[in-house]
């Protein structure tokens, strides 16, 4: 995300759509009116919710699912207005724009284009309950109201509801889920949960670059700061905000030590291991990595074809780094991903 890929109109409208919470409110009330489904008849089906702390492997994962061709997920073709996508689908329907596949910000070598699907649906959250999670320093777990919960079950219906009847199901790659994922169970119980996990050393690495990364974009472009704050997308950069329970106190590093990115690691999951329903799942990112197996199962899981045509496949990243990280949140990290790794494979198995 950069400004050279945006016009100037088109950044206005952005700011528009997404920096105003009453033009966006009013754009999903106005958008609501025109849906005819019922959403009832979404409730039970089987969607798939990606949920992890970035750099996890889980892009790579919700495209994997996406590229199956049974699942309505958020585009880049439905901004900036996302929470009215039937009505910016009527409104653009005439508008053949496109672009070209680009490497992403991230500069990890996945491509995207206008159609490539991505983790928007934070906006509802940030629009209808971000005064209960965003803090001026940290991203914090919550429960949102059954009527919000209820909202959302309508925001879920209404995106179905520009699609296709084969693509019935809702796919989420939302990091920030993690903060609600009991929420998210609460309003799809029959939901495929899935929270990837890699490595914590190399994640951390990950992260690490990316927060500098970030930084330096950022920097240069403050358009970049805010789309990225419009979308809630704290996970690093200049405005980095940690998900961290109220009770657990933030790293005492810097955030450009590999420190604080290994012990954040340690937080996140091991608040995860002890918080997450039941019915959500570990999954290992090296395991996909190497074992097909690991992929043919949660297709079972989410009663779905392993068989696709698709260009996605998992990579491991992993690279020779001479890590000098603290030996105690090192060990206590490893502790963690062995206990994450055998609870992925008991479930996957």
């Amino acid at each position: 995300m950069s400004d050279s890929g945006y016009g100037l109109l088109e950044r206005l409208l952005h700011r528009l759509a997404l920096q105003s919470a009453s033009i966006a409110e009013m754009s999903f009330e106005l958008d609501q009116k025109t849906v005819r489904t019922d959403p009832a008849g979404i409730r039970n089906q089987r969607h798939v919710f990606v949920s992890g702390m970035a750099r996890a492997g889980t892009t790579v994962l919700m495209r994997r699912f996406h590229n199956t061709g049974r699942y309505r997920s958020l585009t880049y073709r439905d901004m900036p207005f996302v929470l009215a996508p039937n009505l910016w689908q009527r409104l653009t329907a005439l508008s053949k724009h496109d672009m070209e596949h680009v490497e992403r910000a991230h500069g990890d070598k996945l491509l995207v284009n206008i159609d490539s699907p991505e983790s928007l649906d934070e906006v509802f959250w940030r629009i209808f309950t971000g005064q209960e999670y965003i803090n001026n320093k940290i991203l914090t777990p919550y429960k949102p109201a059954a009527k919000i919960i209820n909202k959302f079950v309508h925001y879920v219906n209404a995106i179905l509801s520009t699609h296709s009847p084969r693509c019935n199901r809702y796919l989420s790659k939302n990091n920030n889920n993690i903060l609600r994922l009991g929420s998210i169970h609460q309003a799809f119980p029959n939901a495929l949960i899935l929270i990837p996990f890699r490595e914590p050393q190399q994640h951390a690495h990950s992260l690490l670059r990316q927060h500098g990364r970030f930084s330096e974009l950022q920097t240069e472009s403050e358009f970049t700061l805010s789309y990225m704050n419009w979308l809630c997308h704290h996970e690093f950069g200049l405005d980095h905000r940690p998900i961290l329970p109220k009770e657990v106190a933030a790293p005492p590093y810097p955030t450009d030590t590999l420190d604080y990115w290994l012990q954040l690691w340690c937080e996140t999951y091991s608040w995860l291991e002890h918080s997450k329903p039941e019915a959500a799942l570990f999954v290992c990112y090296e395991d996909l990595c190497v074992h097909n197996a690991n992929w043919d199962r949660l297709a079972e899981l989410a009663d779905i074809s392993a068989e696709n045509e698709t260009d996605i496949s998992f990579e491991s990243s992993n690279k020779s780094i001479d890590f000098n990280a603290d030996q105690q949140i090192a060990d206590r990290a490893a502790a963690i991903y062995e206990r994450l790794v055998t609870l992925a494979r008991d479930r996957l198995s």
